[in-house]
């Protein structure tokens, strides 16, 4: 039941940063919702926890990484049309 507890933490610890730093995110949460299995099974799933946590990471990280992309590049899109502007202004 410990490890059900410590994962439980995560994923609410993780929805929080989400929902707090994420916003544009956090919508998606409603719509990847966990399937916890009947009461009549045998106790909580720690499986089923540990892969609802594991796809709120992966949901981040290739939130994070597709942002990070999209900031080189626009950076890189302005930095190539400056460097044009600059090299245009002197002739």
């Amino acid at each position: 039941m410990k490890d059900l507890q410590v994962i439980n933490k995560k994923i609410n610890d993780l929805t929080l940063e989400i929902e707090q730093n994420y916003p544009e995110l956090y919508q998606y949460l409603e719509e990847n919702p966990i399937t916890l299995p009947s009461p009549d099974t045998e106790g909580l799933s720690t499986k089923a926890f540990q892969e609802y946590l594991e796809s709120l990471e992966e949901l981040l990280a290739n939130h994070k990484e597709n942002k990070l992309y999209s900031t080189i590049s626009e950076t890189s899109k302005h930095s190539s049309t400056n460097e044009f502007r600059i090299l245009t202004d002197k002739n």
